[in-house]
């Protein structure tokens, strides 16, 4: 399965969250580091899921971006 996964850029750190799995977050100095932890963040949410004998949810978000121009 793959999941769409928001990343964002702060002063002085990144972060990332999984809009289709409520709660799974991650926060990281840099962006490597943010994708590494996200994906063990899922991992270990899905187990949870999985032991827990809970439905584990499909993917349905998706990403996009829209250009637009700067306001003058």
């Amino acid at each position: 399965m793959t999941y769409t996964v928001i990343y964002e850029k702060g002063p002085s750190s990144w972060a990332a969250y999984v809009p289709d799995l409520p709660g799974v977050i991650s926060v990281g100095d840099s962006r490597e580091e943010v994708e590494r932890l996200i994906a063990e963040a899922i991992q270990f949410h899905l187990e949870g899921m999985r032991d827990e004998g809970l439905e584990i949810p499909p993917p349905s978000s998706f990403a996009g971006s829209i250009d637009v121009q700067r306001p003058a």
